[in-house]
């Protein structure tokens, strides 16, 4: 059985149905403003103890953002993290820090952030994420998604085989909505991940 994550995180009420569909696994919300330009509108809709990560990489403004969405993460009592980049989430006072892949290899210090989550590829990625106190994998991508487009997907099987045994708890992302939620509920997963999938 996969891992819950611990206490660090509230569990997420059943009011939003990606909740429901996905038998009550936390939420975690991804932000892209070229596929969701208005975040605000997503958030005003999560539940108490969601997370929020800031990723848009190339905003043009992307300290602002930060501070606005950890504003609205704040009032809305939610769990903000800024992506791949420690000194930001510092800067803005975040709750931790999401961790692309290519940085579990080098030791960033997270001293300080109450929750970390990591993007996890494989069993190797999974097992450094564990090693450096991750609370969170984001394993991806389950289904088909935007994200990476023409990028095969893991799909049900291989990922439930992936995530099984996997030393941390884990959230799946790629392609996640209400209908490809439901086929993952079986696998008790402590959070489902999604852009697309919340803004709808």
């Amino acid at each position: 059985m996969v891992k819950r994550a611990d206490k660090k995180i509230r569990a997420t009420s059943l009011s939003h149905p990606l909740s429901r569909a996905g038998g009550g696994a936390w939420l975690v919300f991804i932000t892209d403003a070229a596929r969701v330009p208005d975040p605000a509108g997503v958030i005003a809709k999560l539940p108490v103890g969601s997370i929020v990560i800031c990723r848009d990489y190339k905003h043009n403004d992307r300290l602002g953002l930060a501070l606005k969405l950890r504003t609205l993460c704040r009032k809305r009592r939610l769990v903000f993290l800024v992506a791949g980049d420690v000194a930001l989430a510092r800067h803005v006072g975040a709750d931790g820090v999401h961790l692309p892949e290519h940085l579990l290899t080098t030791r960033p210090n997270l001293m300080g952030f109450s929750f970390i989550t990591a993007a996890c590829h494989g069993r190797t990625a999974l097992r450094r994420a564990a090693r450096l106190g991750v609370d969170l994998a984001l394993v991806s991508p389950v289904f088909e998604t935007r994200s990476h487009d023409g990028a095969g997907a893991l799909g049900l099987h291989r990922f439930a085989r992936l995530v099984a045994d996997a030393p941390l708890a884990v959230a799946a992302l790629g392609g996640v909505n209400v209908r490809s939620a439901k086929k993952l509920r079986p696998l008790n997963l402590a959070a489902l991940a999604a852009i697309d999938g919340l803004s709808g």
